[in-house]
């Protein structure tokens, strides 16, 4: 008998999802079944439903990129010792499926550890079916290690959000005790400036609402500036002499527009925010002032296991809305039109109990 299970999946670009019965996939090899507890619900999500960017998903297709559950069934090749001390997945172990599906393992950028940027490479819940469902199959190699210390729900926002902050505040080069600019206090925002504190950065916050800002205050940041009230570049130039580095979350055209003027000479810029359009810069000022601008796209396996570790110590800790399957839609909505403060993570199925 097919086992079925319940879903919500893409069958038309704009439209809303349908939530209904799919069949329960199998595992081919090297990959295991997932029986998902909970996946976040991020703003790509909102792209991959509407279809707004280049390279659509193939129709019919399943979103969800945060989903954490555990290992029910494992495919052909997945061995559970590989060697001495080293052990592979096996049933009940609890993993999420992230952004970064999976990557070829050949190219150069996968052959120098930096699988994030394979070419080749495939994305949950947008070229592969998600985990806005009870189960979902993913590869073996590329599932994030949920560790000890971390439940479904509180994992979720750390595997997207969590990784893709880290990885860019690691890309702007800064050492302990520099100034940290985090510009846009969201989603992504709110785990960037607890990163950017355990990392030993002093962080400044640039957002446009000041309940955002007192939420930065009580994460750790030292200094918060209202961009509606006062311009952030003439103020943190004013006020700290410039940033060693700033990370641009914001869905904001604005916002990466300040993003390089709060810089110091020498300072690094590191967009993880996706606004549409063109990012307004100053070839003369780049120039002049030496500064860098680096793009950064979630992170490495590497990097998610660090990022992970911190928040299983505490340090790091996603601000949550708990929401079930049936309010999907709803959720995406509130996200199109920025009514969502800190991440909302969907309940899909009770928690198993670990081997």
């Amino acid at each position: 008998m097919t086992k079925m299970m319940q879903a919500a999946f893409v069958t038309e670009f704009g439209k809303p999802l349908t939530i209904g019965e799919l069949r329960v996939p199998e595992p081919s090899d090297m990959q295991v079944l997932i029986r998902i507890e909970a996946c976040g619900v991020c703003h790509t999500d909102v792209h991959a439903v509407d279809g707004d960017w280049p390279g659509r998903p193939t129709l019919p297709f399943t979103p969800g990129h945060e989903g954490i559950g555990r290992v029910v069934a494992i495919g052909k090749g997945v061995k559970p010792i590989l060697g001495t001390g080293v052990r592979q997945l096996r049933e009940g172990d609890m993993v999420g499926v992230p952004w970064l599906f999976e990557a070829c393992g050949f190219c150069e950028y996968c052959l120098t550890s930096r699988e994030n940027m394979c070419p080749s490479a495939r994305y949950g819940g947008y070229s592969a079916n998600g985990s806005f469902a009870e189960y979902c199959v993913a590869p073996a190699a590329y599932v994030a290690r949920i560790p000890d210390g971390l439940d479904a729900v509180s994992a979720g926002p750390i595997i997207c959000a969590g990784v893709t902050t880290y990885r860019g505040i690691k890309g702007a080069d800064c050492k302990p005790g520099d100034w940290f600019v985090v510009s846009g206090v969201g989603g992504l925002g709110h785990l960037a400036i607890q990163y950017a504190v355990a990392m030993g950065l002093r962080v400044a916050a640039v957002d446009v609402a000041d309940d955002k800002l007192a939420l930065a205050t009580a994460l750790g940041a030292t200094l918060s500036f209202n961009a509606r009230a006062v311009d952030p570049v003439v103020a943190v130039q004013e006020t700290i002499g410039g940033a060693h580095g700033v990370l641009i979350t914001a869905v904001s055209k604005a916002a990466f527009a300040q993003g390089t003027g709060m810089l110091r000479r020498g300072g690094t810029c590191v967009l993880n925010g996706l606004p549409p359009g063109d990012f307004p810069l100053s070839i003369f000022d780049v120039a002049f002032r030496c500064l860098t601008v680096r793009g950064s796209l979630v992170g490495t396996r590497a990097d998610m296991s660090e990022a992970l570790a911190l928040a299983a110590a505490g340090k790091v800790t996603a601000q949550i809305e708990r929401a079930s399957l049936g309010d999907i839609n709803n959720v995406l909505e509130r996200l199109r039109t920025g009514k969502v403060s800190g991440r909302v993570v969907l309940e899909i199925a009770k928690p198993l109990p670990a081997n």
